[in-house]
């Protein structure tokens, strides 16, 4: 059995969150973590920031547009997230039928039949043929010509089909505004046959356990938003295969305890953004952040904080303040003075990240 310590700190060595571990690009970092939360785009280049050396804003720009090595959409949960470009369709076709399945009633309260979503998908594809990249509020401009009203939710659930259908993705930004572009024009096409099918499952949960172990099938299955009987499958195909150690209700990839940080260093400092895949990558957080403090990181309504850790551990949540470069730190006890100089050194290097000179 594993002592909660050590499986913390494995679990933030693993999302690159301890021991002076940092990937040396925006690309390493996401394939590390496989997933970036991605609901709101600086959250998601803040959690590319803190995981990475001397990583900028036009560098993961870089990563998205230029390299097009990411990709940002809805995959996870059926959420928006960042993953390595190369990954995004076998993650698509494993994941999208569910979240497509779970909106259903929603789709049905908005009154989008399955015939108007196909109308909807056929035209989307044909106006960024010959249109695109085109933002949010131009793709609604053209749905409105199916008599979709473009105040309310029914314009942005009709994109996300489409994106869920692998008609389209998201493209550069334009003026700091995020566009929409044909997937298959985005991305290369290269299909890989042993991402299908139950292969496709076995690999996203060996991924999971690469980004997140120690972990329980339980914190998959949460994570993946697929049910616990997929995640039984994907264990039992990860153990069959002999790459997966179980300590109790934790499972590991072999090899996995061999990367256990040192713990003689000073502590190393992190400050995470907001909706961090550290806190939400599991079932539970109790390992994570103190329970009495628990509230102040997710004061309810979905809203989850920016938070700063020291070896894995919550000890603060931090907020931008209303100077260009302030950064406000509401720590939950007193800090000690040996964590102070790794705040600081933070605090400089977000604001540099959020405001370059």
């Amino acid at each position: 059995m594993l002592a909660h310590e050590s499986v913390r700190r494995l679990r933030a060595h693993a999302q690159a969150l301890v021991g002076g571990v940092r990937e040396s690009s925006a690309e390493a970092v996401v394939r590390r973590v496989f997933a970036i939360q991605a609901q709101d785009a600086t959250a998601a280049d803040l959690g590319i920031r803190v995981r990475g050396r001397d990583i900028t804003t036009p560098d993961i720009r870089m990563a998205y547009e230029k390299e097009r090595s990411i990709v940002r959409g809805w995959y996870l949960r059926g959420t928006l997230h960042t993953v390595p470009s190369d990954d995004a369709r076998w993650v698509l076709r494993l994941l999208a039928p569910r979240a497509l399945a779970t909106t259903s009633r929603r789709y049905q309260q908005l009154g989008l039949t399955d015939e108007l979503r196909q109308r909807a998908d056929h035209l989307l594809r044909h106006v960024l043929t010959t249109h695109g990249p085109l933002t949010r509020p131009e793709l609604t401009e053209h749905l409105a010509t199916l008599g979709v009203p473009p105040e309310g939710q029914a314009p942005f659930h009709l994109i996300r089909h489409a994106a869920l259908t692998g008609i389209l993705c998201f493209g550069p930004q334009r003026r700091g505004e995020a566009t929409y572009v044909l997937l298959d024009d985005w991305l290369p096409s290269a299909e890989d046959a042993r991402c299908a099918g139950d292969a496709a499952l076995a690999e996203l949960a060996r991924r999971y356990l690469a980004a997140h172990a120690p972990a329980a099938l339980e914190d998959f299955a949460a994570w993946s938003g697929l049910p616990v009987t997929w995640a039984r499958r994907a264990w039992k195909m990860l153990g069959e295969s002999g790459v997966i150690t179980e300590y109790g209700a934790l499972t590991l990839l072999a090899g996995q305890t061999e990367k256990l940080a040192d713990t003689s260093e000073a502590p190393d400092v992190r400050m995470l953004p907001a909706y961090d895949n550290y806190l939400v990558g599991y079932r539970t957080r109790e390992l994570s952040v103190p329970a009495p403090h628990e509230a102040r990181v997710w004061p309810g309504g979905g809203v989850i904080r920016p938070t700063v850790v020291a070896d894995g551990m919550a000890i603060a949540t931090w907020r931008r303040g209303s100077g260009r470069r302030s950064i406000q730190v509401d720590a939950f006890e007193p800090v000690p003075p040996r964590i102070e100089p790794g705040i600081a050194m933070e605090k400089a290097s977000i604001a540099r990240f959020l405001q370059p000179a």
